[in-house]
């Protein structure tokens, strides 16, 4: 450091002390700390410049002293974008994404309050009746019969079963009144080495045959079948006409010609 002097003639000479602050001036940066240097310098002690040389010197100057001070950098500092004020008009709706996978069933909870009354609902349609219906009948032939010029309806004079009178006695016709799934069975009686040739009629439609070949003995001969019905179909046995020689027989004891009907299942039509 350096000091100012001062002389005058007629005064004696004086030494002033200064104190110089250097001062170093650092910017902060992020990436590596600076250092303050700051020196104190001391006082020194004032001589004679004119004296005698036998005066003892001054007493020695101070030694400096130097200060140093570090100066930690500033954080740095991010920039952040608030996403909030840049918001876009709002987009088309998407699609539908696949399902998700499923999760596990949940634990049951407790049953709810009770709700209130509904309002009362409308007329339903009308159901069908439980009750089961039948029919069914088994009627006999006590007189023979030989086949004539046309085709004959053979007539039957005895009633065994007629539930309902479904069975027509003076035309020899079963009529359904009952829609549904019936079975029929024709048993007659050959003889006198005449050909037995009968169908069994649904309406104007042949539906079975029963026959059997001339013979000399007497012989039972059975035809089945089951139909199909629909309301106010007729069911009924004819005999071929003359151009083949046929009969049935029976006598005033015994009944051999006998023709069975019954429903097994009604439904609709």
């Amino acid at each position: 450091m350096k000091t100012a002097r001062i002389s005058k003639p007629t005064r004696p000479v004086m030494y002033f002390p200064v104190v110089v602050i250097l001062t170093s001036l650092v910017s902060v940066d992020a990436a590596a700390p600076r250092t303050f240097l700051w020196q104190e310098v001391g006082n020194p002690s004032c001589v004679r410049c004119c004296g005698a040389a036998s005066e003892e010197p001054a007493e020695p100057p101070k030694k400096s002293r130097v200060k140093e001070y570090v100066v930690h950098p500033m954080p740095r500092v991010q920039p952040r974008i608030e996403m909030t004020i840049l918001k876009g008009d709002k987009g088309e709706l998407g699609g539908k994404g696949p399902p998700g996978v499923s999760g596990k069933e949940g634990e049951q909870g407790t049953q709810g309050s009770q709700g209130f009354k509904g309002q009362k609902g409308h007329t339903g349609p009308p159901g069908y009746s439980c009750k089961i219906q039948y029919a069914a009948f088994s009627v006999a032939r006590r007189k023979s019969l030989h086949s004539t010029e046309y085709f004959q309806t053979v007539v039957f004079d005895t009633a065994f079963v007629n539930l309902y009178d479904h069975f027509n006695m003076f035309s020899g016709t079963f009529v359904c009144y009952i829609p549904g799934i019936y079975f029929f069975n024709l048993n007659v009686h050959t003889w006198n080495l005449k050909e037995t040739y009968l169908h069994i009629m649904k309406n104007s439609e042949e539906m079975a045959i029963l026959y059997a070949q001339p013979s000399d003995r007497s012989i039972m001969q059975s035809q089945s079948l089951m139909l199909h019905l629909k309301e106010k179909d007729e069911v009924y046995v004819r005999i071929f006409k003359r151009e083949r020689e046929n009969a049935i027989y029976n006598d005033e004891t015994d009944v051999y010609i006998i023709f069975n009907g019954h429903l097994v299942k009604d439904m609709d039509d």
